[in-house]
């Protein structure tokens, strides 16, 4: 929504404060100008990237159009979920939570907490993390190089959507220019017409020129932006796992474990502790019913 806000206003000051100059809205009219730069800018984009960073680019921006970044829910869930886990961990057999983990689909646990099953990246995340600790032979310094390595890759995998419109966004401009001198050449050809007609070749070839700095800095560059706000976020689960559970390898309780990793929320987003604690209880009480 956010976005879409955005736009309406950046576009309504534009062409109001054009049309309030005297400029006619008609001359910006131009639509095979937009085909030539949305075409290059599509085109190249094509070139530059694999396909698999052209899907996720389309689900990039989806995600930043709905503005889908983490709400308190799913930061409680992720506490909640690794809240029973250490837990299960600290009282139960090594076979017994290995069967939350090498399925967690048919876990009680992981039911319990369906926006993080969901989550199959952040899923998988926890489980491996929590069979190494199983396991036994890794040192906490160990699983936080091997974390810390991990997230750097998913935040690298997570942005290259990102990097890949800010590429776009960078070229607009100069495609905006190719469709200005293609637009020029065309006058060039009309050059023993009336002014009439001439100057309104060039002012149409000019706003090429207009649209590829319009849509570089108001539309592709913006919205790139947003994208990364978005997956950085995403991708702060990820270290609130990390936290949590090299805390609890460290030799904190599960509940303490937790102020952890919910102190690398950021402030505005983060969860009290009281609704901390209350989330892990309600969990705790309807595990026990179930």
């Amino acid at each position: 929504m956010g976005i879409l806000v955005g736009l309406v206003v950046t576009l309504g000051c534009v062409i109001g404060g054009y049309m309030a100059m005297g400029g006619h809205v008609d001359v910006l009219f131009q639509p095979w100008e937009v085909v030539i730069i949305c075409g290059a800018a599509f085109g190249t984009f094509l070139v530059a990237n694999p396909m698999s960073t052209v899907k996720d680019a389309g689900k990039a921006c989806v995600e930043a159009f709905k503005g889908a970044v983490p709400k308190e829910t799913e930061y409680l869930e992720t506490l909640g979920v690794l809240h029973s886990l250490m837990r299960e961990l600290r009282s139960k057999s090594r076979s017994e939570v290995e069967a939350h983990i090498d399925n967690p689909e048919e876990s009680a646990i992981f039911q319990t907490y369906p926006t993080i099953l969901k989550n199959t990246d952040l899923t998988n995340f926890i489980c491996d993390y929590c069979r190494i600790i199983i396991i036994g032979n890794a040192r906490p310094f160990e699983i936080e190089a091997l974390m810390d390595e991990e997230i750097q890759t998913i935040r690298r995998d997570k942005l290259k959507s990102y990097n890949a419109l800010v590429a776009v966004s960078e070229g607009l401009p100069a495609l905006g220019i190719v469709a200005a001198v293609l637009g020029v050449i065309k006058a060039m050809g009309a050059i023993n017409e009336s002014p009439e007609i001439l100057g309104g070749l060039v002012g149409a070839a000019l706003v090429g020129t207009f649209l590829g700095i319009f849509m570089s800095y108001a539309v592709v560059g913006p919205i790139a932006t947003k994208i990364k706000i978005v997956r950085e976020k995403k991708n702060r689960l990820y270290v609130i796992v990390k936290q949590t559970l090299l805390a609890y390898m460290n030799g904190s309780l599960p509940q303490v474990a937790l102020e952890f990793g919910r102190k690398t929320i950021s402030a505005y987003d983060r969860p009290t502790i009281d609704a901390v604690e209350q989330s892990t209880m309600n969990a705790g009480g309807e595990k026990q019913a179930a």
